[in-house]
This record gives C-alpha cells, structure tokens and sequence, in this order.
C-alpha cells in the first residue's frame, strides 16, 4: 500500500502524536525534544481541525509517518503569515513523502487566504534546506546559536516562501 495525503483528522492524533515524539527524539529537527504530553497535544490538534487550519498528515499502512502544518500567525498584522512545521519518522525519510506533504501543506494555505510562509531549519540540515529552496523557499538570514540541545549551540537559517500576487 502506498503512502496517501491526508488532512489531519481525529483518527490521527495518536498516531501523530507518537510520530512527534519519534522525531522529537532524535533532538535535531524540532523545538522539542520530546512530545509534549498527551492531553495537551489533542487539544493543539483538536484546535487545528476545529478552526480548519493547515495540517496533512503522511499515512502509511494505517500509520501517521509524517506531518506537515503551516499555521497562521498572531496579530492583526501578521495575519497573512504561516510558519511551517514539518517531520517524518526515519523509515519515511528519502522517498519524497516530504515534498509530497509540503506540496498540500502549501496548497492548503494559500487557499486559506496566507501570502508568506516562514521556516527555521537547523543550519547543519543540508537536506531539508535542499527540499525547501526545491519548493521556492528562499534563505532570508542565519539566526545564530538560535537552538540548544544537551548544552551545545546550532545555528538555523530564517526561509521564506511569498505567494505569486498574480495567483
């Protein structure tokens, strides 16, 4: 069975949830380094689906083995903006199931009426920022010693994506 797109739905949110905490784990793509409990994970999740905000998931088998969400930013004058969050569990890395959900996670939020979308990316993760300039996200600057795990410091690059006005 292949790999399907999905919006993010109740279904989902334990399997995405475990897939966070999977890729939390790893202490190198996220702000976490372990899934926040729970509880307080369904609500964030049962408040995406509630408010129709952009999330997809990558189901495999009947497994979330990915997600990618790009969600509205807080203000009146930011309004136009989403920043993007994404992640696959190892297994689901290198076999263009991260295009694929960046593709509808990008779709979703023009559609949704944003204009601009952010990303940080650690500097040291070559092929995630390959994936995002192949997408049209472009380097806008280099947060230094912006991340910290276990006591040591990474840089990340700011990345953008800004909707064609013509479209």
């Amino acid at each position: 069975m292949g790999v399907s797109i999905e919006p993010v739905a109740p279904a989902h949110f334990e399997g995405l949830w475990r897939a966070l905490d999977v890729v939390a784990r790893e202490k190198r793509y996220l702000a976490f380094t372990e899934a926040p409990a729970w509880e307080s994970s369904r609500a964030f999740y049962e408040h995406i689906v509630a408010n129709d905000l952009c999330q997809v998931v990558a189901v495999l088998d009947d497994e979330v083995v990915g997600w990618c969400d790009i969600l509205p930013g807080v203000g009146q004058t930011r309004a136009h903006v989403g920043t993007l969050g994404i992640g696959l569990v190892p297994a689901a890395r290198q076999q263009g199931i991260g295009a694929r959900l960046m593709r509808a996670a990008i779709d979703g939020a023009w559609a949704r009426g944003l204009t601009r979308i952010e990303l940080s990316v650690r500097a040291d993760n070559a092929n995630a920022q390959a994936l995002y300039k192949r997408l049209g996200f472009e380097p806008e600057g280099v947060r230094r010693r912006s991340v910290r795990v276990d006591g040591q410091y990474h840089d990340s690059l700011a990345m953008a994506l800004l909707r064609d006005e013509g479209a």
